[in-house]
This record gives C-alpha cells, sequence and structure tokens, in this order.
C-alpha cells in the first residue's frame, strides 16, 4: 500500500461518511488498519442500518450508497482486517448514524454501549429476513400518501412547494412519479442547483429568496433530516415532510 509506506502510522485515522461510499468495503478497512498504529485509534461514521429501518429512510437508497451497515457487520469486517471495535457512539446525523472506534485486536477492551447497540440490533433481527419483510409496504404508503396531499392541494387550488434539492428528495419524488404539475419549484440555499432542474422530473430550482416572495400554503421539505432547521428558517410556514410518513409542521414564530 503505497500511502502506509509514504506516511509514518497514525495515532487517529477518521473516516466520517465514506464507509457507505466505497465498492470494496473489505479493502477499505484493511487500508485503515494498515494506516494505524499498533495503539491508535479509528473513528468511523455511517447511516445506521437500525434507524434506517425504523424511520422508513428507503429515499437513501440511491447510486454512491454501495452498503447499509448494522454495528454487527462493521464488527466483522472490522476483524477480517485484525481491528475490533472498541466503543461506539449513537449521532442524529442522517436520521440516525453510528460513530464506531476502531483499534488493533488485542490492544483494547470494548465498552459496554458496544454490547447495548448489538443487543438492539439482535432484538430487532437485523441478521433475519423478517426485519425486512414490510419495508416496502412502508416506502409505498409513504408515496401514496404524499400523492394524495399533493393531489388534493391541487384540487384544492392551493400551492405547494418543495425546499432542499437533496439527493434523498430527488430519489423519493422520482420514486412517487411527482413532476411540476404537482411541485412547481422547490428551492435550494446551493447557488450551483439554482435555476437548474431536479433530475428526471424537471422540476425547477429557485432560490430560497423566491420561494419566500411565493405565495405559497405549504412547504414539502424533502431534507427531512433538517425540519427543525428549516423549522426556525421558515417561520409561520406550514412545512410538510413525507419520511417516516406523511406529517405536518409549523414554523416556529
Amino acid at each position: 500500500m503505497a500511502l502506509a509506506a509514504e506516511l509514518e502510522p497514525a495515532d487517529l485515522v477518521v473516516a466520517n461518511n465514506v464507509l457507505a461510499h466505497v465498492p470494496d468495503i473489505n479493502d477499505f478497512v484493511s487500508g485503515i488498519a494498515r494506516l494505524l498504529k499498533r495503539t491508535g485509534l479509528a473513528s468511523i461514521e455511517f447511516p445506521h442500518l437500525l434507524r434506517l429501518l425504523a424511520g422508513n429512510q428507503f429515499d437513501t437508497f440511491y447510486h454512491e450508497h454501495y452498503s447499509y451497515l448494522s454495528l454487527r457487520v462493521v464488527q466483522r469486517i472490522a476483524a477480517k482486517a485484525g481491528l475490533a471495535v472498541v466503543d461506539v457512539q449513537e449521532l442524529p446525523t442522517h436520521g440516525g448514524s453510528l460513530r464506531v472506534w476502531l483499534k488493533h485486536c488485542g490492544s483494547a477492551t470494548a465498552t459496554p454501549t458496544v454490547d447495548v447497540v448489538l443487543a438492539a440490533e439482535a432484538a430487532a433481527g437485523l441478521e433475519t429476513l423478517g426485519a425486512y419483510g414490510g419495508f416496502q409496504h412502508c416506502a409505498e404508503a409513504a408515496k401514496n400518501d404524499l400523492l394524495e396531499f399533493l393531489l388534493q392541494a391541487k384540487q384544492e387550488g392551493k400551492r405547494v412547494l418543495g425546499y432542499g434539492a437533496a439527493a434523498k428528495g430527488n430519489t423519493l419524488l422520482n420514486y412517487a412519479g411527482i413532476r411540476a404539475d404537482l411541485l412547481p419549484a422547490v428551492a435550494d440555499r446551493a447557488p450551483s442547483k439554482q435555476g437548474k432542474l431536479l433530475p428526471r422530473s424537471h422540476i425547477p430550482v429557485i432560490s430560497p429568496e423566491q420561494l419566500a416572495a411565493e405565495s405559497t400554503d405549504a412547504v414539502l421539505v424533502l431534507p427531512w433530516n433538517l425540519i427543525e432547521e428549516l423549522r426556525q428558517q421558515l417561520p409561520g410556514t406550514e412545512l410538510v415532510t413525507a419520511i417516516p410518513k406523511l406529517r405536518h409542521w409549523q414554523g416556529e414564530v
């Protein structure tokens, strides 16, 4: 491994929100082991499969993610590379993530938190087909409820716009077959997205300032994990999220 040959062994290796993106996950973790000093620590963050299922987060299934990970699976991958999970933290990021701490096998004892998370995964049956049996039904229910909301709003002459041209939002909109006739525009703060069209749905992307100038009855928040932030940014506005199921919020005044 060229990089390991060029560098001194590391006291700390950080790989936040990249593990799910690599096609050869075993090779990637083996690389971390090669880089890590014998007494060093590696910190890896990734969305937790347990939270993904519990939160009906099917909209995070898109092309850049190769893996959807549980702690138990990461523990196995790490062990194959000579690493052990010594600690884990549950984070709210991305709808529920894990920050896993790794050390070389035999160099540290795992904290009780590791067993707690592993027990929660076992109780949810993540290693059985039963844990995934209802996932498709939940995804279809969320899609149908969103379509019903937008169709009813159009029939009543109400105007609904979207907020957040994120990957998860595009996944949801295209899965539900939503186009500009039901959602005329989506606002986003990124100037690089403004003035463009969302992939496949061809819904125009506007700026938050344009959204504020529009007459709207409700705003569909596509990055549902940012709802509390947007409640503060859009005071007095009726906000709607579709995941895990349709829910109406009121922007904080």
